[in-house]
């Protein structure tokens, strides 16, 4: 299994809104499209994780691929008022936003 963690800041209040936005989105077959197995999403402080959790590492491949479907399209849009970048000065692309992974440890099943 291969996972991004997105950061992003998110407008105080607004879980509600985004969490109905990615429900809409994750009840077609887009998240399935993108390879998606699961998606979490986590608020602290006016910061926004979005955790999403793919079973193969092409997720990222899977994503770009999806970005032109108006499905993806119209979720970025709605999300604006919401989600903005962490760093607006470097911010080019949702992968600008992607957290890099230092360590990691699984348990045995």
């Amino acid at each position: 299994m291969h996972s991004t963690l997105i950061v992003a800041r998110m407008d105080p209040g607004s879980q509600a809104d985004v969490a109905r936005l990615f429900k809409e989105f994750d009840g077609t077959e887009m998240p399935h499209l993108m390879g998606t197995r699961r998606r979490q999403l986590f608020a602290y402080r006016g910061l926004y994780f979005h955790l999403q959790d793919f079973d193969t590492d092409n997720g990222g491949e899977l994503i770009e691929a999806a970005k032109s479907d108006p499905r993806f399209v119209g979720i970025s849009e709605d999300l604006k008022p919401f989600i903005q970048a962490y760093d607006p000065a470097t911010w080019r692309s949702p992968a600008d936003a992607v957290a890099t992974r230092f360590y990691d440890w699984e348990g045995r099943a």
